[in-house]
């Protein structure tokens, strides 16, 4: 593990490391984590992980709530055949860990070289205990996480594999695109293993949208779409 640092949480620019390049996050990323932690005077305490360093595992204690300072966070389960399924991607700003239960239902580990901070999880239950803004906020991305686990399985369980990469593209040029580009931190195998499609289908499906002029290719992992109308149109 990382040498650790402590800050107070005070918002900052966040930049990303991707293939060589610095890539700066989307200007509407929030920082609820900050808002929630800094109204209540709690201090958090940062760690950086290497590519593909576990940050916790499936069933270890949750005892921390972390969020993305920079980089990107892959939240998985490996099967007992040895499949993987990833449940989300997490990326700067987001904030991950957050359990109904005293354990991780799922183990987590940096996609490529990544900060997190994180704040212990019974502080933040003893100041939602006391303020209600704290619990409002606590609540607001619990309730993000929801909504995001019924798109996702919405996903897997209705939609075909064009209409599947055409909402995981959509889903990260709103997440991620700077200036009409966005940068992927993850490889198509870990496109595949959110989207329950093997590698050959992720770039198959790729390959044609491309053929069809509707995103195009500027380096291994940073993809333009060019007609969004038409990938909305698919997703529908």
């Amino acid at each position: 593990m990382a040498q650790m640092l402590t800050e107070t949480l005070n918002t900052q620019t966040i930049k990303t490391q991707i293939n060589g390049s610095k890539i700066a996050p989307p200007h509407h990323v929030s920082d609820q984590f900050g808002a929630i932690t800094g109204h209540v005077g709690l201090v958090a305490t940062e760690f950086s992980y290497r590519k593909d360093e576990e940050i916790y595992g499936e069933d270890e204690p949750a005892e921390y709530v972390y969020q993305v300072v920079s980089g990107a966070v892959r939240s998985y389960k490996l099967l007992s055949d040895g499949r993987r399924q990833i449940g989300a991607f997490h990326l700067a700003g987001d904030v991950f860990g957050l359990e109904s239960g005293p354990a991780h239902r799922l183990a987590a580990e940096a996609i490529i070289d990544t900060t997190v901070r994180l704040v212990k999880r019974a502080s933040l239950e003893k100041a939602a205990g006391i303020d209600v803004q704290v619990a409002r906020k606590l609540w607001a991305m619990t309730a993000g996480e929801l909504r995001h686990a019924e798109d996702h399985m919405l996903l897997l369980g209705r939609k075909t594999a064009m209409e599947r990469v055409a909402t995981f593209l959509l889903e990260m040029d709103r997440r991620l695109a700077v200036a009409g580009m966005m940068a992927l931190p993850m490889c198509r195998r870990d496109i595949g293993d959110y989207l329950g499609l093997t590698l050959e289908t992720v770039s198959r499906a790729l390959s044609q949208l491309h053929t069809q002029g509707i995103l195009g290719f500027s380096g291994a992992r940073q993809i333009v779409l060019r007609n969004r109308q038409r990938l909305h149109n698919l997703d529908a």
